[in-house]
């Protein structure tokens, strides 16, 4: 149980990160953004994925294009504004200070362990 709020609260922190990451290559429709989501194995569903969307937008993060469609009403694709992009300059900074404090504290527990085994032999 303690795991599993863990990871879930872990998963929450990076999808904001993880859906500019994926706007910042150009227009894209919501349901594209959770396919990419879904394949980098970051679950998520549209409950989810639309109020953050929204959030970003009303935050001047994002702006949107209603496009027609061939097959059914408009649709409306994301792309990143320079607010947007400017921020995500900010959380790739902070991504790369984290992921260097994780890599590095499991560097130090990972030989702790192996000197252990060692000693315990």
């Amino acid at each position: 149980m303690i795991a599993e709020n863990t990871q879930t609260q872990m998963r929450k922190g990076i999808l904001e990160y993880c859906v500019l990451l994926i706007i910042s290559r150009g227009e894209i429709y919501a349901s594209d953004i959770i396919v990419e989501l879904k394949s980098a194995r970051l679950l998520v569903v549209e409950g989810t994925l639309y109020p953050l969307l929204t959030r970003l937008k009303n935050n001047g993060l994002l702006s949107y294009n209603w496009v027609e469609s061939t097959s059914g009403p408009p649709r409306k694709y994301y792309l990143l504004t320079e607010k947007g992009k400017s921020i995500l300059i900010q959380l790739d900074s902070t991504w790369q200070e984290l992921s260097y404090a994780i890599n590095t504290s499991k560097k130090v527990a990972d030989n702790d362990t192996n000197n252990q085994i060692n000693i315990n032999k």
